[in-house]
């Protein structure tokens, strides 16, 4: 196995995460950046939702998501990419019939599950807290 393949390996043992839209793994993390290969199912779509401490880059590998940004909605194909500047407003849906694939980047100073603020989503889970800015590492 070649050296640029171990750290994607080592990931995938650590398990795919099940959400109700679909799922992710994380391939990669450090110093303030998360690299993880997000899965959304035929007709499913993550929360409209921000973060407070981080940015994220998003690559479409397969599949034809809707993604939304700032207010702005638009299809994107394989090799499409999309900023998402902290704070902004987005959210990914598949109207598709196939999973749409993503890899995301994230950087900012706090990357935790905990930071996303829910404006509307599907599954019941708007009314999250977001999380205070925390003075720990990031790579914990």
């Amino acid at each position: 196995m070649t050296g640029a393949r171990r750290p994607l390996a080592r990931a995938r043992r650590k398990g795919f995460e099940k959400r109700p839209w679909g799922g992710f793994e994380v391939l990669e993390e450090g110093p303030g950046y998360k690299v993880k290969r997000l899965v959304v199912n035929p007709g499913r779509r993550l929360s409209l939702q921000r973060h407070r401490h981080r940015a994220e880059h998003w690559v479409v590998v397969a599949g034809v998501p809707r993604v939304r940004v700032a207010g702005r909605t638009r299809r994107l194909r394989a090799k499409g990419t999309v900023s998402i500047p902290r704070g902004a407003w987005h959210r990914i849906e598949n109207p598709g019939r196939e999973p749409v694939i993503l890899i995301e980047v994230q950087h900012g100073p706090y990357l935790g599950e905990d930071d996303i603020i829910r404006q509307e989503d599907d599954y019941g889970r708007t009314g999250s807290t977001p999380p205070r800015r925390r003075s720990r590492p990031v790579h914990g």
